[in-house]
């Protein structure tokens, strides 16, 4: 077991407010049915996010959406998650995870109904925002119950690896409910309904907890932060279109002066939405590479590929589903068995090996969407790869997120690796479609920059070892 490993087991079994002596179970919580909620509704935000995929190209032809307006079709939920998660979890950890949780879900339900009903571009991507956002609640809260409903390491370590799997169970069944249904709205009545009901069962169910910090809200702190990732979200969306055009310019410009003012804002405020002196910590970066990366390489390449498969070999989208499910499934299977590795392989390793299981399995698939080509057979060993890779991500990013940050910040630990794990997807999805759509071959370009982006995710939690290492006692 590494030094990293050590620290973050002792962490888990420090008592959190409102547990029993040491670190026995909360007064009041069910931690079995914290788990059943947090991953349903878990998978149904996934589900939500990932329903377009399949159906891509009816709802575009449905909404009369032009080519170069497709990406907000798939970025929309994306551009809500990245701009409220890190907001969401640090109001969760000072006002109530429960409270967070079951609005969020709550808002999940009726902005998914809402979608269905969109009869415009405009309205089913704002649609799809609210959605985002909504789904950033209950995303960042329910680590934050899981952490406080599983205080032991044993414990914490299966029931994140439980809730990864769910990420990667919404993303498999998601395609396929669409792809199953006889149309794409008859998928987000499905899923709202199912989110209201989610919703009504927490109500009766969940225990409230929160951070004894008790800190006012950091409002100023939050509208800039998610004015800098709407504007960067933004500029990465019209960039596909040409990068030297004057909106594209305004958008990064106000970015960075957001993020600036961010930055100064939260080194002055007495309560910050996320302590700054945490990016000093080996143990946050690593999760924070680990969650960039897998958006930029793992989200951004498998979100954009079934409308490839489809267009490539004329596929249904329910065969487009069901293909896709190899990876997806194996990801849910892998994600949840992998606490067996808890203790042999540390969270960091598992990220790394994942990284370069993505990297193998999509250079096996270079040349599978060549001009003429009509067999999907040589997809299936990416597929599969990528599928393992995949599970063992999701496995560890939960675990890091929660071990990278204080006792009680649980949830904001979880924002903040979600925000940038979904600003990573809205730029690869961004640039997957820019390059796969390009001609001369783009699929092959789109595959061999997803694979170097893993490459890259694999140094950069590789390099943390040397960095957890020397800065593990101080």
């Amino acid at each position: 077991m590494d030094r990293f490993t050590e620290r973050t087991v002792e962490q888990a079994t420090e008592p959190a407010p409102g547990q029993g002596p040491e670190g026995g179970r909360p007064p009041g919580v069910n931690p079995r049915a914290t788990l059943a909620l947090t991953s349903a509704a878990t998978a149904l935000a996934l589900m939500t996010y990932t329903a377009p995929m399949v159906t891509l190209a009816d709802t575009a032809a449905d909404l009369h959406t032009p080519q170069s307006a497709q990406a907000w079709l798939l970025n929309g939920t994306p551009l809500g998650l990245a701009a409220l998660l890190l907001v969401a979890g640090t109001l969760a950890d000072d006002h109530g995870r429960r409270r967070v949780f079951l609005l969020g879900t709550l808002g999940l339900g009726l902005t998914t109904l809402l979608g269905a009903a969109a009869s415009t571009t405009w309205q089913f991507t704002l649609a799809r925002v609210a959605q985002g956002a909504a789904s950033a609640a209950l995303l960042a809260s329910a680590l934050g119950l899981i952490a406080h409903a599983f205080p032991d390491a044993r414990g914490r370590v299966r029931a994140t690896g439980t809730w990864g799997a769910f990420v990667s169970g919404g993303i498999a069944v998601g395609p396929l409910l669409s792809g199953a249904l006889p149309h794409w709205r008859w998928v987000y009545l499905v899923l709202g309904a199912g989110a209201l009901v989610v919703a009504g069962l927490g109500l009766r169910t969940l225990t409230e907890s929160r951070s004894p910090r008790g800190a006012r809200p950091d409002l100023l702190g939050a509208v800039t932060f998610a004015s800098a990732l709407v504007a960067l979200i933004a500029a990465l969306t019209l960039g596909r279109d040409g990068w030297l055009r004057a909106p594209v310019g305004w958008l990064l410009l106000a970015a960075v002066v957001s993020a600036g003012a961010f930055v100064v804002v939260e080194r002055r405020v007495r309560a910050p939405m996320i302590d700054l002196s945490l990016l000093r910590r080996p143990e946050f970066r690593v999760s924070s590479a680990g969650g960039l990366f897998m958006g930029l390489a793992v989200i951004g390449l498998f979100s954009f590929l079934p409308t490839v498969m489809q267009r490539t070999f004329g596929l249904s989208p329910l065969m487009t589903a069901l293909l896709f499910l190899l990876w997806s499934g194996l990801s849910f299977t892998v994600a949840l068995q992998a606490r067996h590795l808890s203790g042999r392989v540390s969270p960091r390793h598992r990220l790394a090996i994942g990284f370069v299981l993505h990297l193998v399995g999509v250079l096996t698939m270079l040349g599978a969407f060549a001009p003429g080509a009509d067999s999907w057979a040589r997809l299936l060993p990416g597929l599969v790869l990528g599928g393992v890779g995949g599970g063992l991500l999701n496995a560890a990013l939960p675990l890091l997120a929660v071990e990278s940050v204080p006792a009680g910040r649980a949830a904001m630990g979880s924002g903040a690796q979600q925000t940038v794990r979904y600003v990573g997807s809205c730029a690869g999805v961004a640039l997957t479609i820019a390059l796969g759509t390009a001609s001369g071959g783009g699929m092959d370009v789109a595959l061999l920059v997803s694979a170097g982006l893993a490459g890259l995710g694999a140094l950069s939690v590789g390099r943390g070892r040397r960095a957890l290492t020397s800065g593990a006692g101080r």
